[in-house]
């Protein structure tokens, strides 16, 4: 086999095999787009065009000059001069190859590289709705997977696609040049190879399709065992986690190989295929040298293009089907980029220089869903420097109203109003810098205690550090870290209890300083004795400043200025704690609840 054709194939499916593949809606719209978005990224692929049409003159002319060579031996002339230029055209094939590798390796790493910030850029300027309603984890999928499968097809596929289809085109018009009968029985062996590969497709996409499915399964329940361990020892579950599992393994492991050995049919019979229309072309050739009507040397490089001439159309195939799994991992990035991001900043948008941390509002109604409000028509006033406590049973809309305050989600009826303006007429950087945040769900990063703490501030002392985890209740248990401060928290702190990352978050807002403080059920995940060092906390730290307590132990928040009590999305009580026992309303069925009183 000559040099430059397309390597042997393994049986049972070559380099790439028949492989799964997820078809795009809209590929030529996908790819449009995909172009317009690596606009001047793109300098150097008409080098890469060039240099595929070298590596494919390469394949093309070498058989010829094998012949050429094989005339002159059988004519007993020297064909020194042959056989050193074709030696001399490997070796430029080599270079040619290599520049060809690296151009593309160049080009396509710097066209993933603006991909995957521009993706990047958008997830970060994306609402907070929109990962509401979507799993993190497929999130992921698509700034890793989909831009991968991208970058494969680009610095790989690409060059191989262009350099086949030079080939193709090539050796189909040098067979035509040298014989017209011998390439007509060459042509015979493409229809075949089509047809058996539509023949396969048709069984292993149905078979792949079942496969990812099985395994979708399969993944999903790894994952729910894996996190779910412990509830699983404690309810005696194990024999029926172990049969779940291996019912879903048996049954991938069968359409697995139903789907491998459907795809393994077509390499083998491709090669017998292709070996029978060798001997056809031999015989016919031979023929027609016992007759005069062609030389050896024309035989040689004839058996030699037949069998660079089929192979090309499988390795396009293979490609094309990596193509079609690249572009419609594209489409999913452009589902991304086409979201609608942040509201941005309204022309003329106030600065938010000295905030004062008077809040109010005025008629709001929101929900999450069309036609299902969350807050009705909800109305209040709090001065500045006021500590105001909400409450009230799940799902009422506690958080759903600092949700709206922080801007996290804008209202739909009504406005908020900061320090006399709607909130939406400040620059969403300042409006973001006036909270200090608590959440419910303590957020770390994988980096040291004190830079989690000192999250969102830079150069800040050590000593101030410290003075914050100390004012949270932390630094005790910091101490106590293999590192103390410069404790790395792997995973985001899974190594630490949910108390005490909750510690290192209420640190962190102690830190920011920020006008207006907001603590969301920052107490739901500690004892009753850390409990009392963060009340003593939250008492320090929102003092003289506008803070918004929202809590289910009523103990926490008894020294507040105002009691906000929401039911059903209005504010039902409002007063101080006092004033609504006094009330003897809902807070105090629900105080007399927690104390045990009722």
């Amino acid at each position: 086999m000559d040099k430059n054709s397309a390597p042997p194939s393994t049986i049972g499916g070559g380099r790439r095999g028949l492989q799964h593949v997820v078809k795009p809606k809209d590929m030529k719209g996908t790819l449009r787009r995909l172009w317009e978005l690596t606009e001047g990224k793109r300098k150097g692929l008409g080098w890469i065009l060039l240099l595929s049409a070298f590596t494919s003159a390469s394949a093309i002319v070498s058989p010829l000059l094998i012949g050429k060579a094989v005339n002159h031996i059988d004519a007993g002339n020297p064909a020194a001069f042959l056989i050193l230029l074709l030696a001399s055209l490997y070796i430029c094939d080599w270079l040619v190859r290599f520049l060809q590798q690296f151009f593309m390796a160049s080009i396509g790493q710097r066209m993933i590289l603006h991909i995957r910030k521009t993706l990047f850029a958008k997830m970060k300027s994306l609402p907070l709705a929109f990962y509401d309603k979507r799993q993190h984890g497929e999130l992921m999928s698509r700034l890793t997977n989909d831009v991968d499968n991208i970058s494969t097809t680009i610095s790989d596929s690409l060059s191989q696609l262009m350099t086949y289809g030079f080939i193709i085109v090539g050796i189909f018009f040098i067979m035509l040049y040298l014989n017209v009968y011998l390439t007509g029985i060459a042509l015979l062996a493409v229809v075949l190879i089509a047809l058996l590969t539509r023949t396969v497709t048709k069984h292993t996409r149905r078979l792949y399709a079942r496969q990812q499915a099985v395994l979708g399964r399969l993944n999903g329940q790894v994952e729910e065992s894996i996190s779910g361990l412990s509830m699983v020892k404690a309810f005696g579950r194990e024999q029926e986690m172990i049969r779940q599992f291996e019912e879903s393994n048996e049954a991938y492991c069968q359409v697995a190989t139903k789907a491998l050995i459907w795809s393994g049919f077509l390499m083998p019979v491709m090669n017998v295929i292709n070996n029978l229309i060798y001997v056809l072309i031999a015989i016919a050739s031979g023929i027609m040298a016992a007759k005069g009507m062609i030389e050896i040397g024309m035989i040689s490089s004839f058996l030699l293009y037949s069998r660079q001439f089929g192979r090309p159309f499988v390795e396009i195939a293979n490609i094309y089907n990596t193509f079609q799994t690249a572009v419609a991992g594209a489409e999913r990035i452009f589902e991304i980029l086409d979201e609608e991001p942040e509201p941005e900043d309204i022309p003329g948008a106030i600065d938010l220089d000295n905030p004062q941390g008077e809040v109010e509002f005025r008629h709001i109604s929101f929900g999450y869903l069309p036609g299902k409000p969350i807050l009705k028509d909800v109305s209040l006033s709090i001065p500045a420097g006021t500590r105001v406590a909400v409450v009230g049973p799940t799902g009422a809309g506690k958080t759903t109203l600092i949700n709206l305050l922080t801007r996290f989600y804008d209202v739909e009826e009504g406005a908020i109003w900061l320090d006399g303006h709607d909130l939406r007429e400040y620059r969403m950087e300042d409006l973001r810098k006036t909270f200090g945040v608590v959440l419910q769900d303590p957020s770390l990063f994988g980096t040291t205690v004190k830079d989690n703490i000192s999250y969102g501030k830079e150069n800040v002392p050590f000593e101030k550090i410290r003075e914050a985890a100390v004012t949270a209740g932390a630094d005790i248990f910091i101490r106590r870290l293999p590192q103390g401060y410069d404790t790395v928290l792997a995973q985001g702190g899974t190594a630490l209890s949910q108390g005490e990352r909750q510690l290192l978050t209420i640190a962190r807002a102690v830190l920011a300083d920020a006008p207006i403080m907001i603590l969301d059920e920052a107490t739901s995940s500690v004892d009753t004795v850390t409990e009392q060092r963060i009340r003593r906390a939250m008492l320090e730290i929102t003092r003289g400043r506008t803070s918004f307590l929202i809590a289910h132990r009523l103990s926490t928040i008894r020294d507040s200025d105002i009691i906000i009590v929401i039911k059903d999305g209005c504010i039902a009580e409002k007063g101080t704690h006092d004033q609504l026992i006094a009330l003897d309303g809902e807070y105090a069925s629900m105080y007399r609840t927690q104390m045990g009183m009722n």
